[in-house]
């Protein structure tokens, strides 16, 4: 058997046939001189001149990482890898004055008393059946109520167990007559947001809510807050009256609680007292007004300031407001 491995220089070579061995190689031939042939394992740095490792190192300078800019952001996130801006929001319901966006695009809302009744004024006059049908009716029930409960001022007995049954349902009667008044409240100002929605309300319309627990709550603390108040003084009561405006407003229209409503009608009226506080002062003297007018006037003037006040709240709040056909 033949050996592939080269013969020592007295060995002599099997592979010639004469036995001779080929010539040494020539100095210099074996190894290869420096800088032709790949380093020895774990050399570091390798020497100048040597091949370098594939693809190059270290890397030519700019090639990584990739520029900036030089690809798109990954989807979701902004530049810097930062995730972008939320968009706008409705608003917080918490948070009258609504996280910066308290008009349309950003721009600081404002309110005039001239547009508020103007406005209040078109939708008024769009669907005045409805809306004077409704303030009708709640006299009527009113009315029922008070006759129902109240004919025992006008009996004379001395019968002290009559008269005590008499005092019974006077105050059922009253408490009735709280209950339809609230919900004659809330009716009209669901109406009100109805029209701001841009929808005319029919009548079903107005009595349709998600909950009248809140709504009763609600009604319940303002009078309390508002009866304290006129005890202390009048003065105070027309305060408190003004800062709760938007109370039962924000729980039919952004589902609060009661105790969150009040907060956030209280924000809202002192963060915007410069508009507000005027267009509060010209309803009052509206409806004092309509009064005068042997109670007919009532029937325009309600609705009127109800839907200059609901069109405030909307503008402020950043809310959806209907524009009024022209």
């Amino acid at each position: 058997m033949t050996s592939n491995y080269p013969p020592n220089d007295d060995e002599p070579n099997l592979n010639k046939p004469d036995g001779s061995n080929p010539p040494p190689p020539p100095p210099g031939s074996y190894p290869p001189q420096e800088g032709n042939y790949p380093p020895r394992q774990g050399s570091y740095p390798p020497p100048q001149g040597s091949y370098p490792p594939p693809g190059g190192y270290p890397p030519p300078q700019g090639s990584y990482p990739p520029p900036q800019g030089g690809y798109p952001p990954p989807p979701g996130q902004g530049p810097g890898g930062f995730p972008p801006p939320p968009p706008p929001s409705y608003g917080d319901p918490g948070q009258p004055g609504f996280g910066g966006q308290p008009g349309y695009g950003g721009q600081p809302a404002t309110v005039s008393v001239g547009d508020a009744l103007g406005y209040g004024w078109a939708r008024f006059k769009a669907n005045a059946g409805v809306w004077i049908g409704m303030c009708l009716i709640a006299v009527v029930v009113s009315g029922v109520i008070n006759a129902a409960f109240s004919w025992d001022r006008y009996t004379n007995s001395d019968d002290l167990t009559v008269a005590a049954s008499f005092s019974i349902l006077s105050i059922i009667g009253s408490l009735v007559s709280v209950i339809v008044s609230i919900i004659f409240q809330a009716a009209f100002t669901r109406g009100a947001l109805s029209e701001t929605d841009g929808v005319k309300p029919g009548f079903g319309d107005f009595f349709r809510f998600k909950s009248l627990a809140p709504v009763f709550a609600v009604a319940i603390l303002v009078g309390l807050i508002n009866a304290v108040a006129f005890i202390l003084c009048f003065l105070p009561v027309l305060i408190t009256g003004y800062l709760l405006w938007y109370s039962l407003t924000f729980v039919i229209d952004r589902d609060l609680d009661p105790i969150a409503a009040i907060k956030a009608s209280f924000k809202l009226t002192t963060d915007n007292v410069g508009q507000l506080l005027p267009l509060a002062l010209v309803c009052v003297l509206l409806n004092i007004g309509g009064a005068i007018l042997c109670l007919i006037g009532l029937l325009v003037t309600i609705p009127v300031t109800l839907l200059a006040g609901v069109y405030a709240y909307r503008v402020l709040t950043g809310g959806p407001v209907a524009p009024v056909a022209a």
